[in-house]
């Protein structure tokens, strides 16, 4: 075999064991392989997990907080800010800047990601082509979906209509939308199914990112995807409206976005940051009910969004400190609860993003995590350091730390 991790801790009520790794697929796990390896590793009863998946990124927006701050804080300045930075973005500015990004991401144990990489007529393809040829450069260390985003609208900015198209026929991975920056939203919503279905690709909208609860078109997303038969095949970003709904009406909401298969990704270190910056007293939370969304069956998967730029200005790539960041946001502390948050971002995401051979199981690919912990339940309150990457059966990082008390 080429890699042989021994004596590596899957779940904490289990028994250690080795993992068999040949041409980038687990071969064995079992409690005690004694074939010869290329290379072994000793886990010593350390955590074993697939590799992390970042489920909603923007690469190209990334690290830009130092040159134009959002003082106010609001979603409204950040997009102003952006907006007035984005002409001054070139190519090698942008393939930079993501590259960065990108590299934060994979040293913390990502090994999949969907990242949203806009246009429009002002601005061209710039970013888009910038992170298409990302997606290739670094194919070997971390797999890239590319989102056609259309950040400004399609009906507000003419002509980002046939650009959708083109992105798609440039290689797109995924669909984007952002319904509540257009109008009508319903025929956005529309157009995006149309360009779903042309070429048989999944959808992923930026969706009902506001305070209040009066202006959504969730449902419509909903019964959309349900008559268009694309259940399971949509994912949607921020959804902070939710957060204001009255509880039947929310009731009755969430019930629909079960049948429709509907993939969420709250994004609690931009929905926190961004959220009810005009509550005077009282200022609520404004993440999207994720434990109520959860409860009902709703795939729940925990993104980044941002990294240091107008939207969110801090972060360093960690999905582990994201998902931490969501425990106590979203009441996820309790003893049946914190098991349920590291799916957020490993298995629940695969599933949204269609990943398939996922996972530590024979015949899967062999993306793997060792971490600087012995319990598997303590992960996320470690936040342990990523002693060893392995994508696709080959080590990309190794963290060598040494730690000394001098009394």
């Amino acid at each position: 075999m080429d890699l042989l991790i021994k004596q590596a801790r899957l779940e904490d009520d289990a028994e250690l064991v080795d993992i068999a790794i040949s041409e980038g697929k687990i071969t064995a796990v079992a409690p005690n392989i004694e074939e010869s390896s290329a290379t072994t590793i000793e886990a010593k009863g350390k955590v074993v997990i697939p590799g992390l998946i970042e489920s909603h990124i923007h690469l190209d927006k990334a690290l830009i907080a130092d040159r134009e701050p959002n003082n106010s804080g609001t979603l409204q300045e950040a997009i102003q800010v952006t907006a007035k930075l984005k002409p001054t973005f070139t190519e090698e500015d942008i393939y930079d800047r993501a590259k960065r990004a990108l590299e934060m991401l994979i040293v913390h144990g990502t090994t999949a990601v969907r990242t949203h990489a806009e246009f429009d007529p002002a601005q061209g393809f710039t970013g888009f082509d910038t992170i298409m040829r990302l997606k290739e450069e670094y194919r070997d260390l971390i797999d890239i979906q590319v989102v056609a985003f259309p950040q400004e609208g399609i009906f507000k900015a003419p002509g980002t209509d046939k650009m959708m198209i083109e992105a798609m026929e440039k290689g797109a991975d995924v669909v984007g939308g952002i319904p509540y920056n257009d109008a009508p939203a319903n025929e956005h919503i529309d157009l995006i199914f149309e360009i779903a279905k042309r070429f048989d690709k999944d959808i992923d909208l930026h969706q009902d990112f506001a305070d209040e609860a009066d202006d959504t078109s969730i449902v419509y997303l909903c019964e959309k995807t349900i008559a268009e038969g694309y259940q399971g095949r949509v994912s949607v970003g921020h959804l902070t409206a939710l957060h204001a709904m009255e509880p039947n009406q929310l009731a009755e909401v969430i019930d629909l976005m079960v049948k429709a298969q509907i993939n969420v990704m709250p994004l609690p270190a931009t929905d926190l940051h961004l959220g009810a910056r005009n509550d005077a007293y009282n200022v609520r939370r404004a993440v999207t009910p994720i434990r109520k969304l959860r409860d009902a069956g709703v795939n729940i998967c925990l993104g980044s969004n941002n990294i240091r730029n107008a939207f969110t200005p801090y972060g360093n790539g960690d999905l582990i400190q994201i998902a931490m960041l969501a425990v106590p946001v979203a009441h996820l502390g309790g003893a049946d609860d914190l098991p349920t948050v590291l799916p957020m971002i490993t298995t629940n995401t695969a599933k949204a993003l269609n990943i398939k051979d996922y996972g530590i199981a024979v015949g899967n690919r062999a993306d793997l995590i060792l971490l600087d912990t012995q319990r598997k339940a303590d992960v996320l309150i470690d936040i342990p350091e990523r002693l060893m990457v392995i994508k696709n059966g080959r080590i990309t990082v190794e963290v060598k730390k040494e730690v000394t008390i001098h009394r």
